[in-house]
């Protein structure tokens, strides 16, 4: 491997480090600091930051991956969490940032819960910090996989760590350089990384499919549409071979938004109430185009590898493959830190509002009610080593698959948080018996769907993906057992 690759990737490494120091240096005083930033981040910030964490890897490896395998019916997961994204900002974000102030200052979405409905605080906050911590295991384990994917396919034979495979190597140096800045850093660090990686991801999303086009060897829009053509024309065909369930499965990604813990406590972060539409123009923005790039990625990489007789065994690693043969070492060190940069985004944010849970609704809650500032700063931090280690171990499997995982994990929270989230921001009539009633559904709903196999066929019939029928469920749930149950008191006022 060029020691240009090695050069970028250092520099990527010791930018990173270099946040996570700057920011404890300005913001890891408190535990709201910690965990929150202390409300203080930019529109700007906020909105790549709720981007890069939403994102990951999938958006460089399984969407793209995705794309090369089925063509642009794959692109209507992309559509659907464009609307989810879009409706998620105007719905949640400027509700949430307002209420959880309101609502006794909350820094986490469990203590949010509690506090708006007071009379079944201790269940809610157990109940959803379970959720947060068992869904947040598995999503962590999907960038550790794809980190892992990552040195197995680029450094084979060259970083190896007390004999561990490749692929074993690339998950303990991924998870190792994030909880180095998220343990030292907290929220601003995770927050402020974010945005440097979204900066880097949307460049190389940018720069990649040019270059794949237009590059030698990729002979333009048209030659790369003929040669899917002549391949298999449903691969330029937005509904060829796609069922209407199909179709539904894909498009209803966009419902896991609202539920999503570690995109949403972004909006709690932001600094004030009318900086919310700022952010909310420039985080759609930036995933439009980074949409679009990993979209034309997959479709005309797999055009490139036609025409140049590649032989590409894992789809998800056309991003690796095309960045080692195309680029100046530089570059391709350059793109491979966009990847990590996706990889690392999300985990760090994950890992933090995983430790969050643990640390204020299970340590503060139930061992040291009294715990100073300073103690719980410190349990976050090793809360955040503790979540990293387990998620390490689910994705110790080297034939896991991103998007599996992802979306496993994706419809998990939309389902058990999704419906509450909504509900209880803007429907009044909401109690603690129906908040709790809706996420036990929810989650329920999704894991049984998924044990039992149904995402993939039901009922002789095409899979119908697991977060409709949580979250459909879950809705429901909150609905018939809040109209049906009275919790005196608690009903109050919601802001709009």
């Amino acid at each position: 491997m060029a020691i240009g690759v090695w050069i970028s990737l250092f520099a990527y490494f010791a930018l990173m480090i270099g946040i996570g120091l700057y920011a404890m240096r300005t913001s890891t005083s408190t535990s709201e600091d910690y965990m929150l930033g202390g409300r203080t981040l930019s529109p700007q910030v906020a909105a790549l930051s709720a981007g890069a964490s939403d994102m990951s890897g999938w958006l460089l490896l399984g969407l793209p991956g995705a794309m090369f395998i089925s063509g642009l019916g794959s692109a209507w997961i992309g559509i659907g969490l464009l609307l989810g994204a879009f409706f998620n900002w105007v719905l949640v974000a400027p509700r949430l940032r307002e209420q959880t102030v309101h609502y006794g200052n909350a820094i986490t979405i469990p203590a949010f819960l509690a506090n708006r409905f007071p009379t079944r605080a201790m269940s809610l906050r157990v109940v959803s910090a379970i959720v947060i911590v068992v869904f947040f295991s598995i999503y962590t384990a999907s960038g550790l996989v794809a980190g892992g994917k990552l040195f197995d396919s680029a450094f084979s034979g060259m970083v190896n760590i007390g004999g561990l495979s490749d692929y074993a190597t690339g998950v303990i140096i991924t998870l190792g350089v994030v909880l180095v800045y998220t343990i030292v850093g907290g929220f601003l660090a995770v927050s402020l990384t974010d945005f440097v990686q979204g900066c880097i991801m949307m460049l190389a999303l940018v720069i990649m499919p040019a270059v794949v086009l237009f590059g030698e060897g990729g002979g333009g829009f048209s030659q790369a549409s003929q040669t899917l053509n002549e391949v298999d024309p449903t691969l330029l065909s937005w509904t060829s071979g796609l069922t209407f369930i199909g179709w539904l499965s894909a498009i209803t990604w966009g419902l896991g938004y609202f539920g999503q813990p570690h995109i949403i406590v972004r909006f709690m972060a932001i600094r004030s109430l009318k900086d919310v539409p700022v952010a909310r123009n420039i985080g759609m923005s930036w995933m439009l185009i980074s949409m679009i790039g990993a979209v034309s990625l997959g479709l005309f990489g797999r055009a490139y590898a036609i025409r140049n007789g590649m032989d590409v065994q894992d789809p998800e690693t056309i991003f690796i493959i095309l960045a080692n043969l195309l680029f100046h070492p530089l570059v391709t060190g350059f793109l491979y830190a966009a990847l990590l940069a996706a990889i690392m985004s999300t985990i760090s944010s994950q890992l933090l509002v995983a430790s969050s849970s643990l640390t204020e609704d299970f340590y503060r809650l139930f061992l040291r009610k009294e715990a100073t500032e300073k103690e719980v700063v410190t349990v976050g931090r090793f809360s955040v080593l503790l979540v990293g280690i387990v998620a390490a171990v689910i994705a110790s499997d080297p034939g896991s698959q991103v998007l599996g995982l992802v979306s496993n994990a994706w419809a998990g929270f939309g389902a058990a948080f999704g419906p509450l989230i909504l509900l209880s921001l803007m429907w009044s009539r909401t109690n603690g018996a129906g908040a709790i009633a809706g996420m036990i559904v929810g989650a329920a709903t999704v894991m049984i769907w998924i044990s039992l196999g149904w995402s993939g066929e039901f009922m002789g019939g095409p899979g119908i993906y697991e977060i409709i029928p949580g979250f459909i469920a879950s809705f429901i749930a909150i609905v018939v057992v809040s109209m049906a149950t009275s919790d005196a008191g608690e009903y109050r006022k919601i802001s709009h």
